[in-house]
């Protein structure tokens, strides 16, 4: 087994270089192997492109040894014709005789059907092989699919005394609490995530972008709550240059090509009503970056599973207080002289 793990681990370093870009397909790795050498190697890298397996088997030189090899893969295969066709079929014409998977695939259209199919073709299947971290790689996919709704970031930086915005402010944009090499991450994270979501304070106050200019990738859906429709038509957010979702408890028939409208209740299950309705989007995963009463909101209906937290150097002495949760610590960085704090929710 533990030459299989070898090889699985490898696919899940192969499947990496597909995060952010693979939306709404999972991340997937895989390599062939034939007498104790990999001989293919593939990834997934973009929806509607070639699957991991299909690219792995394209890599392979000398076809023949195909017939004599293992091909390993983090995800099961799929088994159903989407944008491109099973990659079972694939394996199958290839008569690969060995296929170890890493985790069976959640989603309904696959879930085991790939796993008989190759079976019922005389293929011999292993499965579950590090199977946790294989879950790990796609904990968004997973989340998905399982709890039907995005996998949630909760992301805020605050003072070193405890408070995530002064109590006056003289300009309409963000006060930095953190360094600049902390803001970058925060862009790197943002072209990884299907979608950025803030309060309407913030937008107001800060008037920001929610882009990642500071990193390269895919910008991600913006997600804004308006209840009242406060925020200014003049609002970087309301550019129409990212699809944005723009969610109020008021009607509005004025959508755009990338402005899209959701009315909503905000008085009762807000972030449920929310979460739903990314779900109904595609949106596997959210970035909740603020404000403290938006944060707050999903932290109280325990909606969140991940939370990623700057503290800087600078004290503001009053102002808005940063949210207040229970969590289990993951892991404590220093990146200059920031401390970035991740926890996860595992109730």
């Amino acid at each position: 087994m533990k030459i299989h793990e070898k090889y699985i681990r490898r696919c899940i370093e192969l499947a990496k270089n597909g995060l952010g870009t693979t939306y709404p397909n999972p991340m997937v790795g895989s390599v062939i192997v034939y007498d104790g050498k990999i001989i293919g190697e593939g990834w997934h890298k973009v929806a509607g492109e070639p699957h991991a397996e299909v690219n792995a088997i394209h890599s392979v030189k000398d076809k023949s040894l195909l017939k004599k090899s293992t091909i390993y893969v983090s995800l099961e295969p799929c088994s159903h014709f989407g944008k491109t066709p099973p990659c079972c079929n694939l394996i199958i014409e290839n008569e690969i005789p060995n296929v170890v998977i890493g985790t069976v695939d959640p989603n309904i259209k696959v879930a085991g059907n790939g796993i008989k199919k190759l079976i019922a073709a005389g293929i011999n299947v292993i499965t579950a092989v590090l199977e946790n971290d294989c879950n790990e790689l796609n904990k968004r996919f997973f989340t998905f699919h399982q709890k039907k709704r995005p996998y949630v970031i909760l992301k805020w930086a605050e003072s070193a005394d405890g408070f995530i915005a002064p109590s006056q402010k003289t300009e309409q944009k963000p006060v930095w609490i953190t360094t600049t090499y902390s803001r970058q991450l925060v862009h790197k994270w943002r072209s990884e995530e299907q979608a950025i979501l803030v309060g309407t304070q913030t937008v107001i106050d800060d008037n920001p972008k929610l882009d990642v200019r500071d990193w390269y990738g895919k910008n991600p859906v913006r997600v804004v709550l308006d209840q009242k429709s406060r925020v200014s038509k003049n609002s970087h957010v309301l550019d129409n240059q990212v699809k944005t979702i723009l969610f109020s408890s008021i009607e509005s028939a004025n959508a755009e090509e990338n402005t899209i409208f959701e009315s909503i209740n905000f008085e009762k299950d807000l972030a449920d009503q929310i979460l739903n309705s990314l779900y109904k989007h595609n949106i596997q995963s959210v970035i909740i970056e603020g404000g403290r009463k938006t944060l707050q909101t999903f932290i109280d209906a325990n909606l969140w599973d991940e939370a990623r937290v700057f503290i800087g150097e600078n004290k503001f002495v009053s102002g808005t207080k940063a949210p207040l949760f229970q969590h289990k610590l993951v892991e404590k960085l220093f990146i200059d002289n920031d401390q970035l704090i991740i926890s996860r929710n595992d109730d």
